[in-house]
């Protein structure tokens, strides 16, 4: 007895020592997982990638993870609760404008030294709707409750009327926002990431319009449909098609078999029409770039001042995006484009952020715009834009179309805080 006495703390701290090792050689391939699907998407994420990049065979890595869908939902689980604990911490500030302050910084904070190397990388969400069920459903919603339900609770927490749906907006506005800073970032050392912050902070709590300056976000120009309902089925007709179902479940989820059966046809009626799902993918980033191009340059000619020129190019871009036929194509699926095609919808991209910092630089000039750093600025409302897809069924709740458009833009022309 006595033996067995003393050899029981040598076997509890041999069991702690192999969990103390088993975890951390399970976060090394979740932090080579997150990794590979920044690099390279979902679609990019294999057993055989993962092992050779934390230097184990295959069967290794099947001992922590047993299929490839349970490894990418524990490194997508692993950045939401990163993301989770931020919001947490950042939501024990005593006002709205610390909470949202904390938030940035800490984020910004994460995001340094994650590229430094000093801290684990954090897996873009993008592909988190592609995931196969119920892994799916499980983690968005767990994103729901970690981290957009608390983040709501950062603003007005008695809200009343439309409070309720402007909290859910400005929640999501504030987080995404974060997230496109991925897109931009990289073009500031991470030396001036604070300073980046800053002036996201600033528009954050004041937007971009002057002190007791309004606009109107004009009504937008109508498009006109170009496959009408019943048409035959034409290249036209699979750009629609697919840009819905990767905003819904991103390049991964929005396969041939799933976009040949919305639109009942057959896999070999796909393959008649295009040469392959990059060329389909690429070319929805195309038109929807091409329709955000055509909603500035019909701003640009308008009368009145640049505050009213931007106001109109939100009210266009934001009722394309609240409309389910036919919205913009989610920068979500860029990830898992190859590199070549990555950097031409890089380019396009940035080249609408240039045109809106003109149109900022221009109001600044003219007083219609306060003085912002108009580079961060565009960058942020070409984000929004292009996020606004996923508020499609917030705004079905509002009570039309116009509401949830004034509503999204309230946050624009007058930052977070400022009640209706």
């Amino acid at each position: 007895m006595d033996t067995t006495a003393k050899q029981l703390p040598q076997a509890q701290d041999d069991a702690s020592d192999t969990s103390d090792r088993f975890r951390r050689k399970r976060d090394t391939i979740l932090d080579a997982a997150a990794v590979i699907i920044n690099e390279r998407g979902l679609k990019g994420l294999t057993f055989v990638s993962v092992a050779e990049a934390v230097g184990l065979n295959t069967t290794s890595v099947t001992y922590y993870f047993k299929r490839k869908e349970m490894l990418a939902a524990a490194t997508i689980e692993r950045t939401i609760e990163q993301l989770g604990e931020i919001i947490d911490s950042a939501g024990q500030e005593p006002t709205a404008e610390l909470r949202v302050k904390s938030f940035v910084r800490r984020y910004l904070e994460l995001a340094g030294a994650t590229r430094l190397g000093q801290d684990r990388p954090t897996a873009l969400l993008s592909d988190l709707r592609a995931l196969e069920e119920p892994q799916r459903t499980d983690l968005l919603e767990d994103y729901r409750v970690r981290v957009l339900k608390p983040a709501a609770q950062f603003f007005d927490r008695s809200p009343t009327g439309d409070g309720p749906g402007l909290n859910f907006a400005r929640a999501h506005m504030m987080v995404d926002a974060l997230y496109w800073s991925r897109a931009w970032l990289t073009k500031y050392s991470v030396g001036d990431y604070e300073r980046a912050g800053q002036r996201l902070m600033d528009l954050f709590a004041r937007g971009i319009l002057p002190d007791g300056a309004d606009w109107t976000v004009r009504a937008p120009v109508a498009e006109v449909p170009d496959h009408p309902e019943g048409a035959d089925i034409t290249p036209e007709t699979y750009l629609h098609a697919a840009t819905r179902l990767i905003n819904e479940r991103g390049y991964r989820g929005a396969s041939v078999e799933r976009i040949a059966g919305e639109l009942n046809v057959s896999k070999g009626s796909f393959y008649h029409h295009l040469q392959g799902k990059d060329d389909l993918v690429l070319e929805c980033f195309h038109r929807g770039y091409g329709r955000f191009s055509q909603a500035q340059r019909r701003a640009i000619n308008l009368p009145g001042s640049h505050a009213d020129r931007i106001a109109a190019c939100i009210g266009d871009v934001l009722s394309i995006q609240f409309d389910a036929e036919f919205p913009l194509v989610r920068i979500t699926a860029l990830q898992a484009l190859p590199a070549d095609l990555r950097r031409i919808v890089l380019d396009r991209s940035d080249r609408i952020a240039m045109r809106f910092a003109g149109m900022i630089s221009d109001g600044i000039a003219e007083g219609s715009i306060r003085p912002v750093d108009p580079l961060i600025a565009a960058q942020w409302v070409t984000g929004l834009m292009n996020s606004a897809s996923d508020m499609r069924l917030w705004a079905e709740e509002r009570a039309d179309r116009a509401t949830a458009i004034r509503l999204y833009s309230h946050s624009i022309a007058h930052g977070l805080f400022r009640p209706l």
